[in-house]
């Protein structure tokens, strides 16, 4: 079985069986290292990810050196490498020549790409995804879209959380997900149901993620719209109750990534070492796994899952 089609298919069954999948944003090389060993070490699927502001807003030199950093702590069995967020409209409001990087990142090795156009009309969408689509999948690689808007890492501040929530802004419609899906043949739908990105610019980027909550009608209507695992950015500070209900009802992939960046920023900024940032990421990843989504141990369970298909 190609590689491909070995991690489509346990994502599949991690949407079908209430299993979630956590991606780790890596916002410097050295957090690849301990959030590939806790995996490992806890014989659990997820997956490495790293996006455009990584490159922009932090510390990766580029989607090739994450890749080789990768590739010397990876286990193939377990661990798989996403290049999330590659924007044709960026947060600044910036157009992006995202042609070269989702280019790199199939080249470099990357299991999955994820183009996000999401500040497109929706035609436009459509038609950058099917393109991305038709790039990723002749390499063997899966492809990863957005339809509706995360809100979160734009410059300013976000409404106040409670309204924009009761007013499902940006919320992904369900109709538009099916026509979408349909038409752009895209492997995972990221969507948004009440989640929010953390800050990442000034001083906002180490304050306290805001307590979001989900709408979990809107995730099992776009299950049964669109077919296809769903995924969910901005996973770092929702209530956990709403999560473990949205990974019930089809949300197979979530992204990670202040919950990791802040620990670590505040290691090294009070003097310590990379080593003790690592560690720290490390027991933050470890933790995730065991308490907060229970799936330790789930490579086992999804490739007999697999099996059984």
């Amino acid at each position: 079985m190609k590689r491909s089609d070995r991690l489509a298919r346990l994502v599949r069954a991690a949407a079908n069986n209430g299993i979630v999948i956590p991606a780790f944003n890596v916002f410097y090389l050295p957090l690849i290292k301990p959030i590939c060993e806790a995996l490992i070490a806890h014989n659990t699927l997820g997956m490495v990810e790293v996006s455009r502001i990584e490159l922009r807003k932090f510390e990766v030199p580029s989607i090739s050196a994450a890749a080789e950093e990768y590739r010397k702590h990876a286990n193939l069995r377990i661990t798989a490498l996403h290049l999330d967020h590659i924007p044709v409209i960026d947060e600044d409001g910036l157009e992006v020549d995202w042609h070269p990087l989702i280019e790199e990142g199939i080249r470099s090795g990357y299991d999955s790409v994820m183009i996000d156009a999401s500040r497109l009309p929706f035609e436009d969408n459509v038609a950058v995804t099917a393109e991305v689509v038709r790039m990723a999948h002749a390499e063997g690689v899966l492809v990863e879209a957005e339809l509706g808007s995360v809100l979160g890492h734009e410059a300013g501040p976000l409404p106040p959380y409670e309204e924009l929530f009761e007013s499902k802004a940006g919320f992904t419609d369900p109709e538009q997900a099916r026509e979408f899906v349909r038409r752009t043949n895209v492997d995972w739908l990221s969507v948004s149901v009440g989640s929010v990105h953390g800050a990442i610019a000034g001083a906002t980027k180490n304050q306290a993620k805001v307590e979001a909550r989900l709408d979990i009608e809107r995730i099992r209507q776009l299950r049964d719209a669109t077919g296809v695992p769903l995924v969910l950015h901005g996973g770092s500070g929702i209530r956990l109750e709403y999560v473990r209900e949205a990974i019930a009802n089809g949300i197979a992939k979530i992204n990670i990534a202040t919950d990791i960046r802040q620990p670590y920023d505040r290691i090294i900024a009070e003097g310590g070492t990379v080593q003790e940032g690592q560690k720290v990421v490390f027991d933050t990843v470890s933790d995730i796994i065991v308490n907060r989504y229970s799936i330790k141990g789930s490579v086992s369970r999804l490739e007999r899952l697999v099996v059984y298909e």
